[in-house]
């Protein structure tokens, strides 16, 4: 019997089998995470700029603009991903920004009082900008729980996207 070598390669494959499917099942679920990141980060900027493109006559926009959420929200559901990506809490908001002196944007205000120059950031020749922020959120689910690393990717997936507005 222990010269006989018939089924040797079937059992070499099943156990290499199972490891070639752990493989497949990682990959595949580490691409779907990244390929819906990348789809919440494009709709999150896309939503900024139906922003800028609905509202950019009416500022400060979350006050002035009545159609912003709704122009946001179906900017958000066009990518693949549709209704799953949403607005969080409290989002979209809505500042005055200021170029300050190590060359980096400095929230001056709100939308309520508006600065007459950037002297607050140390600037006082700059105007302030009206900038909105985005922030989008997904529950990202692998398809291989259990088996995949990426059951130990952060979910929800949160994105921000910052658009001056003018």
């Amino acid at each position: 019997m222990r010269a006989d070598g018939r089924g040797v390669a079937a059992i070499e494959f099943g156990i290499f089998a199972i490891f070639l499917s752990a493989t497949l099942a990682n990959v595949t679920d580490v691409s779907i995470y990244i390929y819906q990141r990348m789809q919440v980060e494009n709709a999150t900027e896309i939503a900024a700029q139906a922003a800028l493109k609905t509202c950019s006559t009416k500022l400060p926009a979350t006050t002035n603009c009545s159609s912003l959420l709704s122009a946001m929200q179906n900017a958000l559901e066009s990518t693949s991903l549709g209704t799953a990506v949403t607005l969080q809490s409290g989002s979209p908001t809505e500042g005055y920004y200021c170029i300050n002196s190590s060359s980096a944007l400095q929230r001056v205000s709100d939308v309520s009082s508006k600065p007459g120059d950037c002297t607050a950031a140390g600037m006082p020749t700059l105007q302030p900008g009206d900038y909105i922020t985005v922030n989008t959120t997904f529950t990202y689910q692998p398809l291989f729980p259990g088996i995949s690393v990426a059951t130990t990717f952060p979910t929800p997936i949160i994105r921000t996207a910052m658009l001056r507005l003018g």
